[in-house]
């Protein structure tokens, strides 16, 4: 199973008390603007911070001149600036100047973590905003006021915060998965937080640059002369890169598992909460619903204090959060960039629902996707919700004990686990409770489903000699069959003061949006241990019973399901025929079609000088000077990030759209709407549009109808062959899954066996065997003498697949050929061992007949052959003892396609 970090909050770490924070990653979103727009320039400098600190930055700007708004964004807890390089960039595209840094103590920024502390990180962002109003191109609202807004995840969105407190020139904020009172993120209930904060300490007190972390965060980059190095880790080894005031409270707060009045001032002092009154800004807040460490309380408290203050706010519950999940960033980045359009430009476009709230309808069971929906409210409730239900829990009092040393520990949430955390939402909950060491109430089964949306609450007594005892409250959904599922697995801790005859205690448990079904129960669960949380060691008894049967449930029957997208065919088709139509009965005749070329005759593909503007626009380039050819018996893979210009080419190879400049010839003739020699090409681009009440056979014999060509060329049987799709190719198309419509698709494409074949995406929402079986399919096509051309981003299919590459990035050709000289040259291979090899044996490699050099990898052995052959080779490692495990090239596909891009996919 793969743990691995996240890479939007790889790094994070922090003092626990530490501690912050958040999510190393920050926002790493893709261009906004896909694929053209203005060239963005990035100027790399150093900005003087509070105190002298030199800190890291980059400066984006796109356009032509003019004054626009300023935006900063930053980055996560263990990150750097370049984690948000790629929001910056839409951002200035879209029409902003935007500043990231690096903040202190991270990258190669001096200074040392002060968790955002007023004259360390917050002063550091002054200062940048002093710069950003001495640009030139910034608008300004006054002399050494620019009109800037501020946006981050988690330590950078506290920073958004804690900057519109402490600078009055903020003008807008947008903040993410953070933390609103650090004390109460970390101490919840008086509890101390001790694996996150375990984890963040462990993760800032490493040396920045040394390499990667126990958080996974890959080593930076050296240096250039004269930039600042990383913070130095001189001094206590324990505390690393952190302020020794942070370091001393994390170091105490651990030892005694305890937090103390002195640990709660120092992070509240740091908090956003120190500076709730001023914060009167428009205030996008963003948080997430599987994230146990800034759970939605958080966010409540900040939506609260700000609204009071008279700022507009919005709430977006996102589906993911620090516990892994999807964190939405593309359509967050977008929500972000209208909240500034409209507070920062004046706009007047919509900046979304008051209150959003992100719910999971379970897998795709074609391609093991989540399939994420939405529902939106004219204003945020809270985490009280818009009306209440109360549910009648029942249960006797119970005696529990809490284990010597806290151990075992009951599961809940496991930070970093990732996609662990999501099994809860489909059913396969990981929480896990230990017998004797919790008491649980159960509802009647529920006659009507029931959607919580908020905070439920209920009144229990607990009963101790012991001086103290923490519990931890849940609320489980239990399965008719007894299946229990801790929605988001999140936990409530409460610390009680002891008392034998026992005190009441109004527990509000985990706020979450859950749909608990008709015929399920709801369980409250009171345990004394929790994985994640620091529980008394001494050993004790505790007796807990229900003070009040109710259990308060808030929902919100103001909310509106996010309504469902048609497919984009549905209106798209009719009225995309009727111009196709239009535009053939007035310019048909007067079309004199280019003769065709003699010389490419037996050419399948010419593309020349090709170029296609975005519309309106003289400077911004979908596609750009772009040429190749393709040969016969080629299958050519088109390769590209999102953006690239590779749909449109396609569309225009079509003669879908027409190129602003350059040439197209298939089979020498040039391609125009309704050219005779695309009924040489078989197309499947941008998905297929299906008579859905049709079956699968009907759908493919009108298609064929409609080309007007006799019956006998379709091949149909081939084609079905293709399918694959038996007795359902007889069933209406409405009731085909997302794979199903695409071998119907690829087939459809395949109708008459043409000479040119093109592919785009064509193993979207096939399995394993299917792309197989896919892959062998086109190698045999193309082994008869055609063609065939795939765009596809699964770079491990097209390199088993594909003979030929052409790789393009933002609409300019990369680079093209043969497969094996972009991945890397054929005499060059790889040699995986197991263990590792002494260089005595390394030396008799190189000095067999016929290789070149060989040399020690960290992988094994490279090889550079000269005469010599791989399988040969292989037969002399044997021989020689080498414990071969694997050949292949030096490099995969995916290396080479990074470097190409320069890693920007």
């Amino acid at each position: 199973m793969d743990l691995r970090w996240p890479r939007r909050w790889r790094g994070v770490a922090v003092g626990a008390a530490v501690a912050v924070l958040v999510v190393g990653g920050g926002v790493v979103g893709g261009s906004a603007v896909a694929g053209g727009g203005a060239q963005v320039h990035r100027v790399d400098g150093t900005i003087a911070g509070a105190g002298g600190v030199r800190l890291d930055t980059s400066y984006f700007t796109a356009g032509g001149p003019g004054r626009r708004p300023a935006v900063l964004l930053g980055h996560g807890f263990g990150g750097t600036k370049n984690d948000v390089r790629g929001q910056a960039e839409s951002l200035a595209r879209h029409g902003y100047a935007v500043l990231t840094w690096s903040a202190r103590g991270f990258g190669r920024s001096g200074g040392q973590i002060g968790l955002n502390a007023p004259d360390g990180e917050v002063a550091d962002v002054s200062k940048l905003v002093d710069w950003l109003a001495k640009r030139p191109e910034v608008r300004l609202d006054a002399p050494g006021d620019p009109r800037v807004g501020i946006s981050g995840v988690s330590y950078g969105g506290a920073i958004s915060l804690l900057a519109a407190g402490y600078d009055h020139r903020i003008d807008a904020i947008a903040p993410r998965e953070t933390y609103w009172n650090l004390s109460d993120a970390l101490f919840p209930g008086d509890v101390y937080k001790k694996l996150w904060a375990g984890i963040f300490f462990s993760g800032g007190s490493a040396p920045s640059g040394a390499g990667s972390s126990p958080l996974g965060t890959a080593p930076a980059a050296s240096a250039p002369a004269g930039a600042p190095g990383p913070p130095s880790a001189d001094g206590d080894p324990v505390c690393g890169r952190f302020a020794p005031t942070i370091c001393a409270l994390y170091k105490r707060v651990a030892a005694t598992g305890t937090p103390d009045d002195a640990a709660r001032r120092q992070l509240t002092a740091l908090s956003p909460s120190a500076v709730a009154s001023r914060i009167k800004v428009p205030a996008l807040i963003v948080q997430g619903q599987t994230d146990s460490l800034f759970t939605l309380d958080q966010a409540d408290a900040m939506a609260s204090a700000i609204r009071a203050n008279g700022a507009p706010v919005s709430v977006d519950w996102i589906s993911g959060g620090h516990d892994g999940g999807d964190t939405e960033d593309a359509r967050i980045d977008r929500r972000v960039t209208a909240w500034f359009d409209h507070y920062l430009k004046g706009g007047k476009g919509s900046t979304g629902p008051a209150f959003r709230v992100t719910r999971t309808g379970g897998l795709n069971s074609t391609d093991g996707s989540v399939v994420l929906r939405g529902a939106h409210g004219g204003r945020y409730p809270g985490l009280d919700g818009t009306a209440e239900r109360r549910v009648t829990l029942s249960g006797r009092a119970q005696q529990i004990t809490n284990p010597a040393g806290g151990a075992p520990p009951a599961v809940s949430a496991v930070p970093g686990a990732g996609a662990l955390s999501q099994l809860a939402q489909f059913g396969a909950s990981l929480a896990l409770d230990f017998p004797g060491q919790y008491a649980r109430f159960d509802s009647a089964r529920l006659r009507r489903s029931l959607t919580l949306t908020g905070s439920p609450s209920v009144t229990v007594e607990v009963a101790t000699s012991a001086p103290d005892t923490v519990l931890f409250g849940k609320l489980y959904d239990v399965a008719p069959d007894g299946k229990e599922t801790l929605p988001a697995s999140l936990v409530t801790p409460v610390r009680v003061k002891g008392s034998p005859q026992g005190v009441a205690v109004r527990l509000r448990l985990p706020a979450v949006d859950h749909d608990f079904a008709a015929g399920h129960r709801m369980r409250l669960v009171l345990a004394t241990t929790d994985l994640g949380y620091a529980s008394p060691a001494a050993p004790a008894s505790v007796t807990v019973s229900l003070a009040a049967p109710a259990l308060a449930v808030p929902v919100d029957t103001a909310l509106t399901a996010d309504a469902a997208p048609l497919p984009w065919w549905v209106w798209a088709l009719p009225p995309l025929a009727v111009l196709v139509a239009a535009a053939l009965l007035l310019t048909g005749r007067r079309l004199r079609p280019r003769p065709a070329d003699p010389a490419l005759v037996a050419v399948p593909l010419v593309i020349s000088g090709l170029t296609k503007r975005y519309a309106k626009s003289a400077d911004r380039y979908a596609v750009r000077d772009l040429s190749f050819r393709v040969e016969p018996g080629q299958v050519l893979g088109l390769l590209g990030p999102n953006g690239a210009g590779k749909t449109t080419t396609l569309r225009m190879l079509m003669g879908l759209i027409r190129p602003d400049e350059g040439e197209i010839r298939i089979f020498g003739e040039a391609v125009r709407p309704g050219a005779p020699v695309l009924s040489r090409v078989g197309a499947f681009v941008e998905g297929a549009g299906f008579l859905p009440h049709l079956t699968g056979r009907m759908n493919l014999d009108l298609y064929w109808q409609a080309t007007g060509r006799p019956e006998q060329d379709a091949h149909l049987a081939e084609a079905l062959e293709i399918a694959g799709l038996g007795e359902a190719l007889d069933r209406a198309v409405r009731t085909y899954s997302q794979g199903m419509r695409q071998r119907l698709a690829i087939a459809q494409a395949m109708l008459g066996l043409p000479d040119l074949l093109i592919l785009d995406e064509p193993t979207n929402g096939l399995d394993p065997p299917q792309i197989r079986e896919m892959r062998e399919v086109l190698i045999g096509y193309a082994a008869g003498g055609r063609t065939v051309i795939v765009s596809s981003h699964l770079l491990a299919e097209v390199e088993q697949s594909c003979t030929h590459l052409v790789v393009m990035d933002r609409g300019r050709l990369v680079t093209a050929g043969p497969v094996a000289e972009i991945v890397g040259s054929a005499d060059t291979v790889l040699v995986g061992v197991d263990g590792e090899v002494a260089q005595d044996l390394v030396d008799q490699v190189a000095a067999l007949p016929g290789v070149a050099t060989a040399v020690r990898e960290e992988d094994g052995l490279l090889a550079v052959l000269d005469t010599i052959t791989a399988p040969q080779l292989v037969a002399e490692l044997v021989r020689l003892g080498v414990p071969v495990s694997r050949v292949g090239p030096h490099r995969r596909l995916e290396d080479a396609f990074l470097t190409l891009i320069g890693g920007s996919a």
